[in-house]
């Protein structure tokens, strides 16, 4: 059964008029339909409307559900040109609603689910809010993580080594039943991990079309939302796994992709046009070792569903169709492998 818990909101009314300047109760929460990780609630009181951000309760596997590296991460774009909510208070004290949470800002904008943008009725807009989305990654990838206090934000090495090394032991810790092609692709991985390049730089971790929030009326974006997997890494992590999305199906969870989409026709751009206008901006030349990224993308979404399922079955996910992400962990390994025995050509042109 998903978690279902609510708060104890006297406690919690208390607790945020004491430590958040301004607030004022009383309160109700709503909690947010979309997500599968951390719930989050809107947050309506007689100061305005907030956005609470919660872990969920029970066991969790060792570093998941870090709101507390989330709020580090949002203070301290505050000011940048990545658009982000503010954040007002972390609350550590699991006593006051039962599990670590944070406060911030209460964003009114769009949130979009269907990557061909359906919703939106002009080709031009669509083509506008992936270049929105595009000049987004590459002002996140070129901050200065120095200035924003962000030095010490992840251990030093080589980050495909590190995060293999951490996704395959998530997906170990949360495997229900034996899977030869999760098997075959860490594999894969392991034996194909490029040279480190030396490239570092803040990574969103999970950039895709439903974590951006758009102005109403504007192809622009208003705020990046769930900064969870965030950490010092490799740019092309966060391209390849934008990229990635682009490649999958329809009704994969509450991911919907362009596959089979005449992407012309509705004013997307291809991968190919789109990893180019990246580089352009990033002044970069040909990436090597392409497939490898998105394969590795592939697979670490595949370790998180299954995390999603391990979570449903032990009764305290967030979201109440978590046991269905199970059934994605095998499809998303398979078209990983086909990546590889297609497309291991190892250079994405620019």
């Amino acid at each position: 059964m998903p978690n279902t818990h609510t708060p104890d909101i006297a406690k919690l009314t208390a607790y945020l008029s004491a430590h958040v300047e301004g607030f004022q109760g009383p309160l109700t929460l709503e909690k947010f339909a979309g997500g599968q990780s951390n719930p989050t609630y809107k947050l309506t009181a007689k100061s305005g409307h907030y956005v609470l951000r919660s872990q969920p309760l029970g066991k969790l596997l060792k570093s998941a559900h870090a709101v507390d590296r989330e709020y580090k991460v949002l203070a301290a774009l505050k000011n940048t040109q990545v658009p982000v909510p503010e954040v007002f208070h972390l609350c550590e004290d699991k006593s006051i609603i039962g599990a670590m949470f944070y406060l911030m800002e209460f964003c009114d904008g769009r949130v979009y689910w269907d990557a061909a943008l359906k919703q939106i009725n002009s080709n031009s807009v669509r083509g506008k809010m992936y270049d929105a989305m595009n000049r987004v990654m590459v002002d996140l990838h070129q901050l200065d993580i120095h200035a924003c206090g962000l030095t010490d934000y992840a251990k030093p090495g080589n980050y495909f080594r590190r995060q293999l090394t951490r996704w395959s032991e998530q997906y170990r810790a949360s495997q229900l039943q034996t899977n030869i092609a999760m098997d075959e692709l860490n594999l894969y991985l392991e034996d194909n991990l490029p040279n480190d390049d030396g490239r570092i730089c803040l990574v969103h971790g999970d950039f895709r079309l439903d974590n951006m929030m758009f102005h109403r009326d504007k192809p622009q974006i208003i705020a990046v939302l769930d900064w969870e997997l965030s950490t010092l890494g490799h740019p092309f992590a966060d391209l390849a796994y934008q990229c990635m999305q682009l490649r999958m199906p329809r009704g994969m969870g509450t991911i919907d992709g362009l596959q089979g989409i005449n992407r012309t026709s509705v004013g997307i751009p291809e991968e190919q046009e789109y990893v180019q206008r990246y580089c352009q901006r990033m002044g970069l030349g040909k990436i090597d070792n392409w497939s490898f990224y998105l394969a590795f993308s592939f697979f670490r979404l595949a370790a998180i569903a299954q995390g999603i399922a391990k979570r449903a079955l032990q009764g305290n996910a967030s979201n109440k169709d978590a046991a269905k992400a199970g059934a994605f962990v095998q499809p998303l390994a398979l078209m990983a492998l086909d990546i590889i025995n297609r497309e291991n050509v190892g250079i994405q042109s620019c």
